[in-house]
């Protein structure tokens, strides 16, 4: 775990203090590209969405919809949806690209499971999204924690269907797995981000192979339970790199998987490479569809989370959100 031993335990570090000790410097960026009309949003229902905001900080509870500035908060939670983010609100790891903070983690919250489980159920949610910050100081990445929050869900809200967006273990998937066996989701969740070429960039202390590993590993122990995997382009990748990784992620079995434009969270995070056209996107859906994944979703404002449940059941892509 590459954490500052002079890091206080529950301090965040965000931007420039975050990318200061990852293994290739981020160079600040002066000036943002402008962005292309279909990648806007607009807030709409804004009460809506403080109701959901106020539920959350009453249980104690986190949405990675927030705390990565999520370009789809609005309409999400204006929906009554949200992607509850477990284990506290700081990542052990630094992703340039994401806008988690990254520092020394408190110690688990024993009842996060029951406050999840509770407002999941106040909220009539009938399909949910686990994710979670990196918890590389845990000996299990924090599995146990999954499994505890997925059997208190299905305790009270036993017609819920249950997406975790997992982490990779740090390579330790066979024990993960084992503990998730005992209250295994309803579709397992990886992403794997980015092509190979930028994860030491992009993805520091990750590894491409124990990514796709961990996803071939869940369909080996549970092969009637669907996994998805979503990737961000604008990176730095080119298209001949994206196509190879779609056709690996059918090789590794993979079910549903979700493409979207990646956005700098600041100036101090990496910055933007380009922004992906429409006709690049509908490349990448054509190609997935041809390689026969259950589904699909490729399109700018596309997230691993965004309308899950849609997606599961095999609907097309949404529109992209544009501001009118």
């Amino acid at each position: 775990m590459d954490l500052n031993n002079t890091v206080l335990t529950g301090k965040k570090l965000r931007g420039a203090e975050k990318m200061a000790r990852i293994p290739i410097k981020v160079i600040p960026t002066e000036t943002a590209p402008e962005k292309p009309e279909w990648i806007r949003t607009k807030i709409s229902q804004p009460e809506e969405v403080q109701i959901i905001k106020d539920l959350l900080r009453q249980q104690k509870l986190h949405t990675v919809c927030e705390e990565a500035a999520c370009p789809n908060l609005p309409q999400c939670f204006s929906g009554g949806t949200a992607t509850f983010m477990i284990m506290g609100d700081i990542c052990t790891r630094r992703c340039p690209f994401c806008d988690v903070a990254h520092g020394r983690p408190n110690v688990l919250d024993v009842n996060e499971p029951k406050y999840l489980a509770e407002t999941v159920k106040n909220l009539k949610l009938k399909y949910v999204v686990i994710t979670s910050v990196d918890r590389d100081d845990l000996k299990d990445g924090g599995a146990q924690h999954f499994a505890d929050c997925i059997r208190e869900i299905r305790e009270t809200s036993p017609d819920t269907l249950i997406e975790i967006l997992v982490p990779d273990f740090r390579g330790r998937a066979d024990i993960a797995l084992k503990i998730l066996s005992q209250s295994p989701p309803d579709v397992f969740n990886h992403n794997i981000e980015t092509v190979p070429r930028l994860y030491k960039a992009m993805r520091p202390g990750s590894n491409y192979q124990h990514s796709l590993d961990l996803l071939k590993k869940f369909k080996y122990y549970y092969p009637n339970i669907p996994t998805k995997c979503g990737l961000m382009v604008g990176l730095g990748e080119v298209e001949a790199e994206v196509i190879v990784l779609l056709n690996d992620l059918k090789d590794y079995q993979v079910d549903y998987v979700t493409i979207g434009q990646y956005l700098q969270p600041s100036k101090s995070h990496a910055p933007i490479h380009r922004f992906v056209t429409l006709q690049e996107f509908k490349h990448y859906q054509i190609h997935g569809e041809r390689l026969a994944f259950k589904n699909i979703w490729s399109a700018p404002l596309v997230r691993s989370s965004y309308f899950a449940d849609r997606q599961y059941y095999c609907e097309s892509v949404p529109a992209p959100y544009i501001r009118e």
